[in-house]
C-alpha cells in the first residue's frame, strides 16, 4: 500500500512538473512578425522567394534574430480589406509585431483618404490591443494625381503613426520610385518594382522593424 502511495506521488510530481513547464516553452518560441500587405510585399510578378519579406528572413538569420514570418499580404488588397482580415490574423497568429504595408490600391482606385486613415488606425490598434508592436510602411502617389491628394495622402501615414503610436517607414519606396530614373526599378506596368529593388525596399524597412524586435 505504501509503495503504491509512493508511485501515484512521484506520478503526480511528474505531471505538476510537466504542467509546469508547458507555458515555459510556450513562451521559448520565437516572436512572430506578421506581414499585411498588398502586391508590393506578395511577390507579384517577382520569382518565388526573391521579394523583400523573403529577403527578411534571410536578414533575421544573417543577424541572428530568432524570429518568424507570416506573410499574410494579398495582391490587390485594399484597407479595407486588411481591416476585416486582421482579427482573425491576430487571433490565429498572435503576432509580436505587424507590419502593416497597405494603402497603394486605396489611391490606385481613387478612395477617400479619411477612408484609408480610420482602416489604417483601426488596423494599428487592433494589433496595439492584441499585445503587437506595429509598423507602418508610408507610401507616396505620383503628382499626376494632384498635388493636394498627394500630399494629404502622403501626410496620412504620419498622422496614424502619430495617433497609434507606431513606429513608421515614411516612404517604402524610397531610393526605387524617387530616383532619376525609376523605370530601372519597375516590372514593366511601372507599378510593381521589380527583383533588383527588393533588398532596397528591405533596407528602407529594417532598421525601424529592428528596433521593435528583441535583442539578443
Amino acid at each position: 500500500m505504501e509503495g503504491n502511495l509512493k508511485l501515484k506521488r512521484r506520478h503526480f510530481n511528474v505531471l505538476a512538473l510537466a504542467g509546469l513547464a508547458a507555458p515555459v516553452l510556450a513562451q521559448a518560441q520565437p516572436p512572430l512578425i506578421l506581414v499585411v500587405g498588398d502586391s508590393l510585399s506578395a511577390e507579384y510578378g517577382l520569382r518565388r522567394g526573391t521579394g523583400w519579406v523573403a529577403l527578411l528572413e534571410e536578414r533575421l538569420k544573417k543577424e541572428k534574430v530568432q524570429a518568424r514570418i507570416v506573410n499574410a499580404s494579398i495582391s490587390g488588397d485594399t484597407t479595407s480589406g486588411g481591416r476585416s482580415r486582421i482579427g482573425a490574423l491576430l487571433k490565429q497568429h498572435k503576432p509580436a509585431v505587424v507590419v502593416i504595408e497597405l494603402g497603394g490600391n486605396d489611391a490606385l482606385r481613387g478612395l477617400p483618404n479619411n477612408m484609408t486613415r480610420e482602416n489604417l488606425a483601426t488596423m494599428a490598434r487592433l494589433s496595439s490591443e492584441a499585445g503587437a508592436r506595429v509598423l507602418l510602411l508610408g507610401m507616396e502617389m505620383p503628382p499626376n494625381y494632384g498635388a493636394k491628394y498627394a500630399q494629404e495622402f502622403r501626410e496620412m501615414y504620419t498622422t496614424v503613426a502619430k495617433s497609434e503610436k507606431t513606429a513608421l517607414v515614411p516612404f517604402f519606396l524610397k531610393n526605387v520610385a524617387d530616383i532619376k530614373d525609376p523605370t530601372a526599378m519597375f516590372q514593366s506596368d511601372r507599378i510593381h518594382p521589380n527583383e533588383s529593388a527588393q533588398a532596397l525596399m528591405l533596407d528602407n524597412v529594417w532598421p525601424e522593424l529592428r528596433k521593435l524586435l528583441p535583442r539578443g
